[in-house]
């Protein structure tokens, strides 16, 4: 990696090829790569914590993100399942702010929102005047008047502002950035953060903010992986972000906490089910099509972006499915085959160690009776293997781990 200019004006980073989602091939992204000038992308501010020189960066939200940072994947996938890992991810929140602001919210999301509370977060879908998903994400209700949505990767700003008209409502930038602690460790690491203010009280998608090692930070039970685990949003002005994450170590590293990469986290959230915009999902699926028809709400009786388009879809079949295969790992763009026809491609794919096999995505073409069924995976080699068909989460479809009710550690 050239460090030569270390972000100052333009830079030079090592940035995979390709999508520039975060869910793409662990294997794939740490040696297809190249030098690119990151004027344009925004660097973090727990950069200097955590760099090293076999960091591999991509680009996610606009922001760089750390790929790989040379560690094994391996181990940093038992690291997340036994104990903790601390991770700086790139997803952005959007301030949806002023007296409006639920009922605007209410118009451009497919979910309820009057009735979240605050200290509250809820998944949430935007869906396009036809009804494909165009964003999905976590709002959190941090005020009356005051919200914040972290979009993935996605133009979500201009989206908002293009609807906004006729609200009494604001979308700004809060400058925020997320670090997320997760693992079975991680209640009692972000308890001693916290001096214990954080503790079993916190259930499953509550959050508030809240004194870490004398900074107040807004900390949310959340996170990407499925597992125990919570996000801390700093908001960079207001935050001594070396300061908060020399802290989080102090508090991690006695629990054998290690701060690690998005490669770390890619094998768990596809394990459990947890998709990707735009890498798994994208305004030419439904939320039916993507398995994720619960999350719209289309008994309100108030309007929202794609409502009719939704309610005038009769066949809800879905296509997006899992697969496990005992003899090849799948990558994004794998072709699945019935006999000699294509009916599928792979979306993003990775080695389970808890499953041992080869797991990953397959978006099909027409809606089937798939699940169960035993086809054949294609890998960009060109080499064939039998794949199993199986409904997603892999595992855990209950989410009693991230929920604190299955502790038991595989």
């Amino acid at each position: 990696m050239n460090f030569s200019a270390r972000f100052v004006g333009y830079y030079s980073l090592n940035l995979k090829i390709g999508t520039l989602a975060m869910s793409t091939s662990v294997h794939a992204d740490t040696s297809n790569t190249l030098n690119i000038s990151g004027r344009r992308f925004e660097r973090s501010p727990f950069f200097d914590c955590h760099s090293t020189p076999d960091m591999v960066f991509g680009v996610y939200a606009g922001r760089f993100y750390t790929v790989s940072n040379g560690a094994n994947v391996e181990d940093t996938y038992w690291a997340l399942r036994r104990k903790a890992i601390m991770v700086d991810v790139p997803e952005r929140p959007v301030e949806i702010s002023g007296p409006d602001a639920a009922a605007f919210l209410e118009y451009v999301f497919a979910r309820r929102v009057a009735n979240l509370k605050e200290g509250r977060g809820r998944y949430a879908i935007a869906c396009t005047h036809d009804g494909g998903i165009f964003m999905d994400g976590v709002l959190f209700r941090l005020a009356e008047d005051r919200f914040w949505y972290v979009q993935p990767d996605g133009d979500l700003e201009t989206w908002l502002l293009a609807h906004i008209g006729g609200f009494d409502a604001k979308v700004s930038d809060p400058h925020a950035r997320v670090l997320q602690v997760q693992g079975p460790a991680s209640p009692e690491i972000v308890r001693t953060a916290s001096s214990g203010a954080i503790d079993d009280s916190v259930k499953y998608f509550h959050a508030g903010y809240f004194d870490i090692g004398g900074q107040q930070v807004y900390v949310s039970r959340t996170g990407w992986t499925a597992e125990l685990g919570y996000e801390f949003y700093v908001e960079w002005d207001k935050t001594d972000c070396a300061r908060l994450w020399d802290h989080l170590v102090a508090a991690g590293m006695p629990l054998g906490m290690v701060t690690t990469s998005a490669n770390a986290l890619e094998i768990r959230r596809i394990e459990a089910g947890i998709l990707d915009n735009i890498t798994d999902i994208d305004p030419d699926m439904n939320p039916w099509q993507a398995g994720l028809g619960s999350f719209v709400d289309l008994d309100r009786d108030d309007d929202f972006v794609g409502r009719d388009a939704l309610l005038a879809i009769t066949d809800r079949d879905t296509l997006l499915y899992g697969i496990t295969c005992e003899g090849a790992t799948p990558d994004s763009s794998d072709a699945v085959r019935d006999g000699d026809d294509t009916v599928g491609r792979i979306s993003a794919g990775a080695y389970s160690p808890y499953q041992k096999c080869g797991i990953g995505y397959v978006r099909f073409d027409q809606p089937g009776d798939w699940e169960g069924r035993t086809l054949s995976l294609v890998t960009g080699d060109g080499n064939m293997s039998e794949c199993r068909v199986v409904s997603l989460p892999f595992y855990d479809p209950e989410k009693r781990i991230p929920r604190g009710l299955d502790k038991t550690i595989p």
